[in-house]
């Protein structure tokens, strides 16, 4: 077998080269981060190995940095493998006492880590083809959160220029409350609104909820508002309103985009009660190849929901708690998922009841839940079977 280590960087790339026998083939050598140096290290393996099957190519997982070139490794049919820094920082510090660490030596690490072989798996097509959808949910994540930041504005400014009218609509956050406040970004300006203008926009944005009664309450509560006239306050509300819709476009074609590649997937995970596009297409995307995990457990481990062990001599923890040092995308997705099919699925709803009357504290309850929750999406996605409610 031949391996190579391979230490991935921004610009360049460093690459150690040798065989099982310990054989140094290529010491320690840099390729720039283009199609030059990308060829330049595939003509080398070849020069060592006409027989690709027996080349084993090792990264370190550094994000978008090594996707380029794990792209281009997997179209040559090179089985490669991607190790989590922290495997290789530890199987370094256990090869010497010496606080030694270059490009290099990592790259020479990452060879002596793939020739020990320790239980790693080979990073597959369906892996790579995965990091568009994982890409589409972690982008429509991060939006949701810049959206929610935005709204919690909108209330801290509604506080300032209208704090009554949070007690007159069941929320600030709807379209017809955004479509007023975007024109009257202030109780004052509501207050001099003419009343017929103010009619007719609320009756259009409520699609003819809100008439012309309701729209004389909003101006008799902005007319004896203690809300301030603060302009800056009242051009800043008229902005975050607008930013939100903008936000609110761009996710929806996200979802969009998410929905057409998880109708192409059609994974059986969607058959589950309470499973949206939205959380099946992060769980999906998160776990990536289902045969990476030999058991849900793995998984469990992998999103950090496990709970985490200490026992020394006679001394264990009584209080374990959950390790959350795995993917928070993945555990955000399941342990939210598990709430909505707690509520839609009767099997996970007396299961949550059945914690919930131990004593556990709801959360913990969910979490239990969300093991139950893990195992059967392991088995669907193992087996190919569609979910059966009884």
């Amino acid at each position: 077998m031949i391996y190579a280590g391979i230490d991935v960087a921004k610009d360049k790339h460093d690459c150690f080269l040798c065989n099982s026998n310990g054989e140094v083939l290529f010491d320690a050598f840099t390729f720039p981060n283009n199609m030059q140096g990308f060829e330049e290290l595939y003509q080398r393996i070849k020069s060592v190995s006409e027989d690709l099957s027996k080349v084993k190519v090792g990264l370190e997982a550094t994000g978008h940095y090594s996707y380029n070139l794990l792209g281009f490794l997997l179209d040559k049919g090179l089985a490669t493998y991607i190790i989590n820094p922290l495997h290789t920082n530890l199987y370094r510090k256990s090869l010497t006492l010496r606080k030694t660490k270059t490009d290099k030596v990592d790259a020479h690490t990452i060879a002596m880590m793939l020739m020990s072989d320790v239980n790693l798996k080979s990073y597959s097509n369906t892996l790579y083809h995965n990091e568009e959808l994982k890409s589409l949910t972690r982008y429509r994540f991060d939006k949701v959160q810049e959206r929610a930041k935005l709204k919690q504005s909108v209330a801290r400014l509604v506080n300032i220029l209208f704090p009554e009218l949070e007690k007159i609509v069941p929320t600030l956050h709807m379209k017809s409350v955004y479509t007023l406040l975007s024109e009257f970004p202030s109780a004052h300006h509501i207050a001099d609104a003419h009343l017929t203008r103010l009619v007719n926009l609320l009756y259009e944005a409520s699609k003819g909820r809100y008439n012309r009664d309701i729209a004389i309450r909003f101006r008799d509560a902005a007319r004896n508002s203690i809300g301030s006239v603060m302009p800056a306050k009242s051009l800043e509300l008229k902005h975050t309103i607008k930013l939100i819709s903008e936000l609110d476009t761009e996710i929806r074609e996200v979802e969009d985009a998410i929905k057409s590649i998880m109708d192409e997937i059609n994974s059986p995970i969607l058959s589950i009660p309470g499973i949206s596009y939205r959380m099946g297409a992060m769980i999906i995307a998160e776990i990536g190849d289902f045969d990476k995990f030999s058991s849900p457990d793995k998984i469990l481990a992998y999103a950090g929901l496990s709970p985490s062990t200490y026992q020394s001599g006679q001394m264990q923890n009584c209080y374990s708690h959950m390790e959350k040092r795995g993917s928070r995308y993945l555990r955000y997705a399941l342990f939210n998922a598990t709430k909505f099919v707690c509520n839609w699925d009767s099997s996970f709803g007396e299961y949550l009841s059945k914690k919930r009357n131990e004593g556990k504290h709801y959360n913990v309850a969910v979490s239990h839940a969300a093991k139950k929750l893990v195992r059967l999406i392991y088995h669907l996605e193992k087996t190919g079977q569609f979910y059966k409610s009884f």
